[in-house]
């Protein structure tokens, strides 16, 4: 093979033909599918964490108030009956 015949293979290397665009396409197609349903998961993620957020900082922002021992001695006696 000679210097000329190997410039001639790589310039017909170099040229896009109709097959190469159009698997470029299908490829770019895929790809931005993909990319739009990775978008919409790491959404719904975010979604799902900012919701836990809230939900954790109101349990622990607003304490539970304990009741006197003597209103749960009522509470356990009404619901037990007398005499338990």
């Amino acid at each position: 093979m000679t210097d000329h015949d190997l410039d001639t293979l790589f310039a017909q290397a170099r040229a896009l033909t109709p097959a190469d665009e159009g698997a470029a396409g299908r490829f770019l197609a895929g790809h931005r599918q993909r990319r739009s349903r990775q978008r919409t998961l790491w959404a719904g993620g975010a979604s799902a964490l900012l919701a836990a957020a809230v939900v954790t900082g109101v349990l622990v922002g607003h304490p539970d108030t304990l009741l006197p021992a003597s209103a749960a001695y009522d509470a356990y006696q009404s619901a037990a009956g007398d005499g338990w």
